[in-house]
């Protein structure tokens, strides 16, 4: 699904390619009775279970929010989460997947080589947060999305380079590589456009899927090097990314420019606005860029963004997320306290939904421009302040953003599929994605191990989402051996 702002409605795209429109003035879009104040919202939405009462015409009947997970993937995260819940086991887990990752290992430890251990990872860490190695299981994990009843999936190709301030050390496949500058055309920029057009390939037409548009610093040294210094890009990688956002286009495929360690951030933000310059003109946006909240300079670029798009008259594309980076970045760019975090991520969030981010917007919505927001969190209190807030102003018809939720493949479930269970039991659904990332094995292992060290630097989530899984497994086998019925999201693996 894709929020396609026309007329001042919010119009939305499903598969059969028929389009329902809800203008923004419309009562009881969510639900029937007004939901908790942005600031009160946890007695109501506190947890999965806590959810209003159903609207009349809707689902009455109570389920578990996990049901509809996949016995796989919930034997899978009992694993993945019985490691990641306990810091004496996550930390090797974190140092051997970072280990496999770099280049030139030895047989025994070379995933592309040794089949024997790139079939473990694939069938652990693998599978349970990425969508595949070709179109084929790509389209496979689209479809296990789509029946779970997520609107759609933001994949990426898997290719990157992460530098880490503290060794000074950059990881990735292609990051030790190099070419020679009088080649007129880079291979590494070159393989880059492929993967990204393979992965629009994959596509249907119907397919109500976002794409996240691979990392650029993947394409190689020339790319960073630019990116580090504040260059232009290479006259090749622009066009590639022209090639990318006209493609995209013609498909009605949006663009999330994904974010990067904070060397290359500033200079990708920039990027991201000249492409929202070309292709972000119509009055919807096709380019997001994302915007770290964990970074203390991030409110005030959000704030300089929305008054260039105010100024030059595009819609700004606004995919928030906290960071992914903590481990490896300097630790005096990042706010002091996670407390300091929430509220930056909060403010940015309510801000953009109320049309009002400090003096922008203050002297009425037609000083605010048009901005379209897709909130990527796995912190419960940040999605359903926002959700309610956003119902909020739908039913008192008051000016509000396109606002659309997205979760990583294989995290925090509990809460994609709560949310997707709270808009049934009020009779309507919000607009949730599943991120997901396809490559293989070995092009997959940088994103692996940042997914094992956000693992690490969560654990108290973590904890919670491995009670929920654990509950959800004595839930269905209950139902199975004790009630005599079989559970819903069955027994048998998938």
């Amino acid at each position: 699904m894709a929020f396609l702002p026309r007329n001042g409605c919010l119009t939305r795209r499903f598969a059969s390619s028929s389009r329902r429109t809800l203008c923004s003035h419309t009562p009881g879009r969510y639900a029937s009775s007004p939901p908790a104040a942005a600031g009160h919202h946890s007695a109501k939405y506190g947890g999965v279970f806590d959810a209003p009462p159903p609207r009349e015409g809707g689902s009455k009947k109570k389920t578990s929010p996990l049901s509809a997970l996949p016995t796989s993937s919930l034997i899978r995260g009992l694993l993945i989460n019985s490691i990641s819940s306990k810091p004496w086991l996550l930390g090797p887990a974190v140092s051997v997947i970072s280990f496999l990752s770099r280049p030139n290992r030895a047989f025994l430890f070379d995933v592309n080589r040794n089949k024997a251990l790139a079939k473990v990872v694939k069938g652990t860490v693998y599978r349970q947060f990425c969508a595949g190695e070709d179109g084929n299981e790509v389209k496979q994990t689209i479809k296990s999305f789509e029946r779970m009843g997520f609107h759609g999936t933001i994949m990426t190709y898997a290719k990157e380079i992460v530098f880490d301030s503290s060794t000074k050390v950059t990881h990735g496949l292609g990051a030790e590589e190099n070419t020679d500058p009088a080649k007129a055309q880079c291979p590494l920029i070159e393989a880059w456009r492929e993967g990204v057009c393979e992965t629009i390939d994959m596509l249907g037409k119907n397919d109500q899927l976002a794409i996240k548009k691979h990392r650029i610093t993947g394409a190689g040294p020339s790319i960073t090097e630019a990116l580090l210094a504040g260059k232009q890009l290479p006259k090749q990688m622009w066009a590639a990314l022209l090639e990318v956002g006209n493609r995209c286009k013609r498909r009605g495929i949006r663009i999330l420019i994904d974010a990067e360690s904070y060397v290359y951030q500033g200079s990708i933000l920039e990027v991201g606005l000249d492409l929202m310059r070309e292709f972000n003109r119509d009055g919807q946006a096709l380019v997001f860029s994302t915007y770290q909240a964990y970074l203390k300079s991030t409110t005030s670029a959000v704030a300089a963004h929305l008054e260039t798009a105010l100024k030059e008259q595009f819609t700004l594309g606004i995919k928030l997320v906290r960071g992914a980076y903590l481990a490896m970045e300097e630790r005096s760019l990042i706010h002091d306290t996670k407390a300091d975090t929430d509220e930056a991520y909060n403010t940015i969030a309510h801000g953009a939904v109320k049309r009002k981010f400090g003096r922008i917007g203050e002297e009425g919505p037609g000083k605010f421009p048009s901005v379209n927001l897709l909130l990527c969190s796995h912190n419960k209190e940040s999605v359903f302040s926002t959700y309610a807030l956003h119902q909020q102003r739908l039913r008192d018809g008051l000016p509000t953003v396109p606002v659309g939720f997205a979760q990583l493949q294989g995290m925090t479930d509990e809460l994609s599929l709560g949310l997707l269970h709270v808009g049934d039991l009020e009779g309507t659904r919000p607009e949730v994605y599943k991120c997901s990332t396809w490559g293989t094995v070995t092009e997959c292992l940088g994103y692996l191990t940042r997914r094992a060290l956000e693992n690490r630097d969560a654990a108290g989530r973590t904890m919670d989402e491995y009670v929920a899984l654990k509950a959800e497994a004595r839930r269905r086998i209950a139902a199975f051996f004790f009630l005599g019925s079989r559970p819903k999201g069955g027994l048998a693996p998938k």
